[in-house]
C-alpha cells in the first residue's frame, strides 16, 4: 500500500509546492512509483510540471459520487504522475460543506488510485480550510515545510494544532513525517537563529536536511521542470535527493518500530 503524505502549511511562500514537486521527482527517480495530487486552486504544482490547466475538473469526485476517479497525467519524469489542480477546486470547496462525509471525500476519491503507487504526495492549498483538512484525513503522515523567517514558529504551531485535531476526530493514524526547513541561507544571522529555534522547540520532528535558498528552483518551475531535470548540479537538487533519502529512512525505521522485535 502506498505511503500517502500531505505536504501542508497554511502560509504561502514557504516552499510547500516546490517541496512536493521536487521530492516527488526524487522519489520517482529512486524507483518509487509516485503520484502527485494538486489540491490547490492556484494549481502551482501542476504549472511547475508544465501541466497547468490540463484537466479543469480532475477532482470532481470530491463532490460527485457518480464522477469517475481522477485520471493521472504523465510528467517528464518517468514514474511520476500527476492529478492536476485547477481553479475549479475553489468552486468545489463550498459544495463540500453540504456533505456529511465532507472530510473524507479526498480519501474516497483517491482510493482507486492509491494501490498503483508506492508514494502519494498531496500538495495542500495555503489555508486551514476544508481542502487541507481532507488531505490530512486522507494521509498517513504530513510533511511540514517551514521557511526560516521571523513568524515561522507561529504558523507552525497553528498547523500542528490542526494536525492534532484531525488525528483525534478523523484519522487516528496520522503522523508527522517531519518538519523541513526551507529557504535556508547560513550567511544570514536571522535565518540561522530561526533554524536553531525551530530545532530547539520541536526536536526530532525537524528533519536533518535543509533546503537552501536557490534561484535555480524558481527557474526550474518557470520551465515546467523539477530541479533535477533542470539543473542536477544545483545545491537544491542535492538537498531534495537527501530529503527523499531521509524520509525513506524514517519510514523504514517507523515500520520496524511498529513490527516490534523480530
Amino acid at each position: 500500500m502506498a505511503r500517502v503524505i500531505a505536504v501542508a502549511n497554511q502560509k504561502g511562500g514557504v516552499g510547500k509546492t516546490t517541496t512536493a514537486v521536487n521530492l516527488g521527482a526524487c522519489l520517482a527517480r529512486a524507483g518509487q512509483r509516485t503520484l502527485l495530487c494538486d489540491l490547490a486552486p492556484q494549481a502551482n504544482l501542476s504549472c511547475a510540471l508544465g501541466r497547468g490547466g490540463a484537466v479543469p475538473a480532475a477532482l470532481r469526485a470530491l463532490v460527485d459520487d457518480d464522477a469517475p476517479p481522477p485520471r493521472p497525467l504523465a510528467t517528464v519524469v518517468p514514474g511520476l504522475e500527476l492529478v492536476p489542480g485547477s481553479a475549479a477546486l475553489a468552486e468545489l470547496e463550498p459544495l463540500l460543506w453540504r456533505r456529511e462525509d465532507r472530510c473524507e471525500r479526498l480519501r474516497k476519491a483517491l482510493a482507486p488510485l492509491v494501490p498503483a503507487y508506492d508514494v502519494v504526495l498531496i500538495d495542500c492549498p495555503p489555508s486551514l480550510g476544508l481542502l487541507p483538512l481532507n488531505a490530512l484525513a486522507a494521509a498517513g503522515s504530513v510533511l511540514l515545510p517551514v521557511q526560516c523567517e521571523f513568524f515561522a514558529m507561529e504558523g507552525l504551531a497553528r498547523l500542528l494544532e490542526m494536525v492534532r485535531a484531525v488525528k483525534k476526530r478523523f484519522n487516528p493514524q496520522l503522523a508527522v513525517a517531519g518538519i523541513v526547513l526551507t529557504f535556508y541561507d547560513d550567511r544570514v544571522a536571522l535565518v540561522r537563529e530561526v533554524a536553531e529555534e525551530v530545532r530547539s522547540f520541536f526536536g526530532a520532528q525537524v528533519l536533518r536536511t535543509m533546503v537552501p535558498r536557490d534561484i535555480a528552483l524558481v527557474e526550474a518551475a518557470s520551465h515546467g521542470l523539477d530541479i533535477l531535470s533542470y539543473r542536477p548540479s544545483a545545491r537544491a537538487s542535492w538537498a531534495y535527493v537527501e530529503l527523499a533519502r531521509e524520509l525513506n529512512d524514517h519510514e523504514r525505521g517507523d515500520a520496524q518500530a511498529r513490527a516490534g522485535p523480530g
